[in-house]
């Protein structure tokens, strides 16, 4: 029985053993075990960049299939270079309007992306302009290979995005004077660019001129400029909405976002206004310049206009007019190339000082833009309140509470239209100002400073700035 049993148990192996080898199936697949699949190929990729380069759009939300991709997109913004699978995909730009509002102003449309290809959409032209004008708002999308760059060149890229600049020749030279005969990079008109290039990386200058009597004529100058190694550049010409007579500067994408160029010779702008109530007419010295004041005999309530000066640090001081010696204010103050700032003598003479604004006069199409400053001492805080003509302001919660003494509101965007604007002493219904009825049109920029009482009366006032045209209120520019 034993030896039977035996037997049995060593048949039944051999057999178990010799099914291993036949090549039968297994409950774990055939053997030898066939090879895993190969992984799927990767995707195809392209890139996209995008750049905001239209001077009288708003901030801009960039939407793709349905989501916003990147949104309250500036002017002279660019998005980072962002690898997509290729395919088809629906974009659509729409404008912030005042409030929550927003307007598709590109699209819906489709943009096929094919592979191993980087698109440049740029977003151009003026929105106020007519649609069948040249130099309507639109897209711009240009394509070029994705190719790597050396670590030791940089891709250049340049685009005519002005549109109210005429054709231009663009030079990108070694720093100094343009050679005679100087051959240039290319030459274009609003909406077109030229093919990239690629230079080794090193110091540069950009120069973008018109031909006049065979001659060359710059500009625009970007004097010298550090281009760095490996640097994927977009240049795009807009025009320049700030200080200086270049018609236009540079907005440059790098590949992660954008910094400006300005032409070299830009200056910054300032103008002064008298906002002390108690103090007399004055005169504004800078850099201890006392024989030839940079402004002379200014009244309250004056603003003198914008005056252009050389970027830098000046000391400014403010004495009454005509006495050198009587130095109420005695300030430094930064004024950037390209930038526009007021100042403000503020406060009664006792305590008067200097209240620095940041003035943005760039025209948005699609809305007003108003600022109001608070620059009446005696007022103490006080409610603003925008209301429709007539409507009054019962009932209504103000536009700005409790508005403090050298408070700024900073631009508010307003639809255009008319408006009362009343200002009340704060949680109460006494008007100190208003209502004063506003007319604000699109594109319009408006600052208001609220002031004391002229002298010998008791109510107050509103010194109007920009787009406010008020004659007996404006100093000569000088």
């Amino acid at each position: 029985m034993q030896t039977r049993l035996m037997a049995t148990l060593l048949a039944t192996a051999a057999l178990a053993v010799a099914g291993c080898n036949s090549g039968s199936p297994s409950s774990s697949g055939t053997f030898p075990p066939a090879p895993p699949p190969p992984p799927p190929p990767p995707p195809e990729t392209s890139t996209v960049r995008i750049v905001h380069a239209s001077a009288d759009a708003p901030n801009v939300d960039i939407v793709v299939e349905g989501d916003v991709a990147f949104g309250d997109v500036p002017f002279l913004a660019a998005t980072p270079i962002t690898e997509l699978d290729s395919g088809d995909y629906e974009i659509q730009v729409d404008a912030r309007l005042p409030g929550d509002g927003r307007l598709a102003v590109i699209g819906p449309v489709t943009l096929s992306l094919e592979a191993d290809v980087q698109y440049n959409v740029l977003a151009i032209g003026n929105v106020g302009a007519e649609a069948d004008s040249p130099a309507a708002f639109g897209p711009l999308i240009l394509e070029q290979s994705q190719e790597e760059i050396a670590a030791d060149e940089v891709r250049v890229r340049v685009v005519h995005g002005a549109p109210n600049a005429p054709a231009v020749n663009v030079f990108v030279t070694e720093p100094g004077d343009l050679a005679p005969g100087e051959t240039p990079l290319g030459s274009f008109e609003f909406g077109e660019a030229l093919a990239p290039v690629t230079v080794p990386e090193g110091e540069y200058q950009i120069r973008v001129a018109v031909e006049d009597s065979g001659a060359q004529v710059a500009v625009f100058d970007s004097g010298t400029v550090t281009l760095p190694g490996g640097a994927d550049l977009l240049v795009t010409a807009v025009p320049n909405t700030g200080a200086g007579d270049a018609p236009v500067k540079l907005v440059v994408a790098d590949g992660q976002s954008a910094f400006t160029l300005r032409d070299v010779n830009t200056p910054s702008n300032v103008r002064v206004v008298h906002a002390s109530p108690d103090a007399p007419a004055v005169d504004v010295i800078v850099n201890d310049n006392f024989e030839v004041p940079f402004l002379a005999d200014v009244p309250f309530p004056a603003a003198s206009g914008f005056v252009g000066v050389e970027a830098g640090e000046y000391n400014v001081k403010v004495t009454a007019a005509g006495n050198a010696g009587a130095i109420v204010i005695d300030a430094d103050v930064e004024l950037p190339a390209g930038a526009e700032t007021t100042v403000v003598a503020v406060g009664l003479l006792a305590d008067i000082e200097p209240l620095l604004l940041a003035d943005e006069r760039r025209g948005i199409a699609t809305e007003s833009r108003v600022r109001i400053v608070h620059g009446a001492p005696t007022a103490g805080e006080v409610d603003i309140y925008v209301t429709a003509v007539g409507a009054g302001i019962e009932g209504v919660d103000p536009a700005i509470p409790g508005f403090e003494f050298l408070a700024d509101t900073g631009y508010l965007s307003l639809e255009p239209g008319s408006y009362d604007v009343t200002v009340t002493l704060a949680g109460t219904d006494t008007v100190a100002i208003g209502p004063l009825p506003i007319e604000i049109s699109a594109g319009g920029v408006y600052s208001a400073i609220a002031r004391d009482p002229l002298p010998g009366t008791d109510a107050f006032g509103l010194i109007l700035l920009d787009d406010f045209v008020v004659e007996d209120e404006v100093v000569e520019e000088l």
